[in-house]
């Protein structure tokens, strides 16, 4: 009992960051951007991969010597790391991501969106800081814990931290402001990413990279804002409702159950299940893509994208700079797409409603894996493109939409903690979706196929899973009522987080005049101009992939 008091009284805890009366919901979701968005640079960490393969020949990488085996390159202090050994921080990012999101997701529900914004600000900055002695000290495995494994807990908390609570303030919006703070970690690398490479210039000498500067500087700066975003968040009073907005009837939609099923008992159903699965198959089809995308279209078209009839085999160094040079603006253009996805389509979703939006996701997505193929050995560029950035907004639309469709299955008074045993799907298929773009591509190629001709059978691979996760979807039924928690459990759950423990009692609505304009609008200029800033350095790059 006593930690339980101290617990109730800290600083950070749940029940010190209630809102009071004239609280404004809409400085809730830039305080999670501004996590989201220094989270998402884990989007953008390849920036330092080339760098770090020259960390000690600093012109050209200094080769280990083939005496030295697998575990002696990664121990070594006097030779480069392999770039393929620094891209296993990327798998640690999204295992530990998923991980983390899991274990620490019923917890998070209990302590609260502040606590855990705080440790997830202190896992993500401490992994770079950890990292940034690692390169200082050419330790491989140094870079692997800080920012892969520590880091990745940062992320998993980070990414959860505000799904529950912008849920609970914006019951009639719910894919909007889930859309909105998940549009962060999409942009996150598009800020980070050019500045990251602005700095390594900036501290690059003749005896450095300027990496591990970079990493200081960068957790540094993350720590300031996602300590100002976790300090922001507020939760709403139990029975909050916002002014004017009545819950509409049970029999209204029956996919929106005005219900709550415990995080312990969710896992076990049907649903959690089918939504797990068309988490998965989404985001593999999207990110085995997103993986490869400006190798694929290199190879794909060839010489073709500097006007010569020419494969990319043909082609020679110079030509391939240059091709190289427009792949980044398609990957660019895809970033883009990812993002304005995950707000259009999560938002969308709040007229579409959920299960249409996914069924839209999978049709639609079905319908353009098909068409790829065709469009690449006809030369249509354009179609390729457009199909390609509709594919990546529902990408990205898949991620945002899911935190209210959860919602609406499982409702909302453990979604956040829900939210976070689904997202092992992510970490799933973080694997899943690259291994199979990449070796069915070195299959083919070892197998005779042209490189041009190599995704094609790739392409119906990833619309055959879309195809499967449209049966799932199409599976999804309302959670059976012996799942769903009884008013006394709810209520007890709530004096847990220590709230009044009403079930259904209606707290009087905050009027936002409470909080002024000027700080609303401050709260937004703080996240929203990094954002264009990345936003508009994005759009130069893809400018190049049209000129």
């Amino acid at each position: 009992m006593v930690g339980s008091k101290q617990g109730e009284s800290g600083f950070l805890s749940r029940e010190r960051s209630i809102a009071g009366p004239g609280f404004n919901r809409w400085l809730v979701p830039p305080a999670a951007l501004a996590i989201h968005l220094c989270i998402g640079m884990a989007y953008g960490f390849s920036v330092f991969w080339l760098p770090l393969s020259k960390a000690i020949g600093i012109s050209e990488a200094r080769v280990c010597g083939p005496e030295l085996g697998l575990l002696g390159e990664i121990l070594a202090s006097d030779c480069d790391w392999k770039i393929s050994l620094l891209g296993w921080t990327f798998t640690l990012f999204f295992v530990f991501l998923g991980s983390a999101a899991a274990l620490f997701g019923g917890w998070l529900e209990t302590a609260g969106p502040r606590k855990a914004g705080v440790v997830s600000a202190l896992c993500w900055c401490g992994g770079l800081l950890l990292s940034a002695l690692g390169v200082y000290l050419h330790q491989l495995l140094l870079i692997w814990f800080g920012a892969g494994v520590i880091g990745g807990i940062g992320l998993g908390l980070g990414y959860i931290s505000p799904v529950s609570t912008l849920i609970k303030w914006f019951p009639d919006r719910r894919g909007l402001a889930t859309g909105l703070a998940i549009m962060g970690f999409g942009g996150g690398a598009m800020i980070g990413a050019p500045l990251a490479d602005r700095l390594m210039t900036h501290f690059a000498t003749s005896q450095s990279v300027g990496v591990w500067q970079t990493f200081v500087v960068l957790a540094l700066g993350y720590f300031v804002f996602m300590m100002a975003g976790a300090l922001g968040y507020r939760v709403p009073a139990t029975g909050w409702a916002p002014a004017g907005f009545v819950p509409p009837p049970p029999s209204a939609n029956a996919m929106v159950t005005s219900r709550h099923v415990h995080v312990d008992v969710a896992w076990k159903t049907p649903q959690f299940w089918l939504l797990w699965s068309v988490l998965c198959l989404n985001v593999s089809a999207g990110i085995g893509v997103l993986a490869m995308a400006s190798p694929m279209l290199q190879e794909i078209f060839g010489g073709r994208m500097l006007g010569l009839d020419l494969g990319f085999d043909a082609l020679n160094a110079l030509q391939k700079k240059q091709l190289a040079a427009i792949a980044a603006g398609f990957t660019g253009l895809l970033s883009l797409c990812n993002i304005g996805g995950r707000i259009f389509w999560a938002s969308g979703s709040d007229w579409l409603g959920r299960k249409l939006t996914y069924a839209i996701f999978f049709v639609l997505g079905l319908v353009l894996y098909a068409l790829i193929p065709g469009a690449a050995h006809a030369g249509n560029k354009l179609l390729f493109v457009f199909s390609f950035g509709i594919i990546l907004s529902m990408y990205g639309g898949g991620f945002a939409t899911i935190p209210a469709y959860l919602a609406d299955i499982f409702g909302t008074e453990m979604v956040g903690a829900i939210h976070g045993r689904l997202l092992t799907a992510w970490s799933t298929a973080g694997v899943l979706g690259p291994v199979l773009v990449n070796y069915l591509r070195e299959y083919q190629i070892s197998h005779g196929v042209p490189k041009a001709e190599a995704y094609d059978r790739t392409m119906y691979v990833l619309a055959a899973l879309l195809l499967l996760g449209f049966f799932c979807n199409l599976l999804v039924r309302p959670v059976d009522p012996r799942y769903q928690m009884s008013d006394e459990e709810v209520a007890a759950l709530r004096r847990a987080k220590g709230g009044a423990g009403q079930v259904g009692a209606a707290a009087p609505s905050q009027a936002a005049s409470g909080a002024s304009f000027v700080v609303v609008a401050l709260a937004w200029l703080g996240v929203g101009l990094p954002l264009a800033w990345g936003i508009s350095v994005t759009l130069g790059k893809a400018a190049a992939f049209f000129r």
